[in-house]
């Protein structure tokens, strides 16, 4: 299949057009290197270094390579910064996109996996959360994902676009060729890393009060890898589908430190800080329904395995991708 993939320069991007390489797929990167690193483009894919808010040139790029399906990464996903710059992500992340689907509609490209979150949740009635449950987020940037996730909705039920939105949870982890590299860094195991790494000081750990066990926030962390995984099965799809992405358990930011610790042997400090904005005490999936329908299930669960891929990648590339 011929695929576009808009944010195919970046962490779970990249590691997704690695696999769809890897079974076969014609791949073209759309992606505008803000966020990406030119260098993380995997061998075989070609890269179009271009901003989704020039809809004539998507439209150019989909009609030159006969695209025929898009998986749309491309957006902004700081929380924090999405309560600060609301405007900001509602540009980018809804306004952009909709240029996307025109240039898609004009080219007559009709499929696209969209990589949703679990912010569009909000704080949840109960965990695991499935997709029954109601969507409410919390903060601009969950509200940015569910508006696309309801636009697209419309896209289907008018145009008869194949639509596929993963909600997925926490990404973490690395591949052999690909891993974490943001500028700033806010996820939270590339940041208690580079802790170990002696590149930073300390690890913020941002509330200590929430209703947890203790104290700190809970998430579902899911491998990089089967998030790839999830998105090339997710092609094969007709229809409109909603599906969460996770393993089902949970993690308090505490587990992660300790599991940090003892899989690279190193001290790592803590510094507490005050709660972020928008952030729910606990975020775990139920993936029951893409495992149901699609056969999907993450293969590398433990969260020992998931810290210890990114802690080699980080030792391999110790200044990102610069090098």
């Amino acid at each position: 299949m011929r695929v576009l993939v808009t944010g195919g320069a970046g962490y779970i991007g990249s590691v997704t057009v690695a696999e769809l390489l890897a079974r076969g797929h014609d791949v073209t990167i759309y992606d505008n290197l803000e966020k990406g690193h030119r260098n993380a483009v995997p061998p075989g894919a070609r890269l179009i270094a271009d901003d989704l808010s020039r809809r004539e040139r998507i439209e150019a790029a989909l009609g030159k390579f006969k695209i025929e399906a898009v998986i749309h990464f491309a957006a902004y996903s700081l929380v924090g910064e999405s309560v600060e710059q609301p405007a900001l992500y509602f540009t980018n992340n809804i306004c952009n996109g909709l240029n996307l689907l025109e240039a898609m509609r004009e080219a007559g490209t009709g499929r696209i996996v969209f990589s949703s979150s679990a912010a569009v949740y909000g704080t949840p009635e109960r965990v695991p959360i499935g997709e029954d449950q109601p969507a409410m987020p919390i903060n601009p940037y969950g509200e940015s994902k569910l508006y696309f996730e309801r636009i697209l909705h419309r896209y289907h039920c008018a145009y008869g676009m194949d639509c596929v939105s993963l909600r997925y949870f926490n990404a973490a982890g690395a591949s052999e060729a690909h891993g974490e590299d943001h500028e700033p860094e806010t996820h939270l195991i590339p940041s208690v890393l580079k802790v170990a790494m002696g590149q930073a000081e300390s690890v913020r750990v941002f509330g200590s009060d929430y209703a947890t066990g203790d104290g700190t926030c809970v998430r579902d962390y899911i491998h990089v890898s089967d998030l790839a995984d999830a998105h090339v099965i997710a092609l094969g799809c007709r229809g409109e589908r909603v599906y969460n992405l996770g393993d089902g358990k949970g993690y308090s930011v505490r587990e992660v430190i300790e599991t940090a610790r003892r899989v690279s042997g190193r001290t790592i400090r803590e510094e507490m800080a005050p709660r972020r904005a928008g952030d729910p005490a606990v975020l775990i999936a139920s993936p029951e329904k893409i495992q149901r329908e699609l056969g999907w299930a993450p293969r590398r669960v433990r969260l020992e395995e998931i810290i210890e891929s990114a802690w080699r990648w980080m030792q391999k590339h110790p200044e990102g991708y610069q090098k």
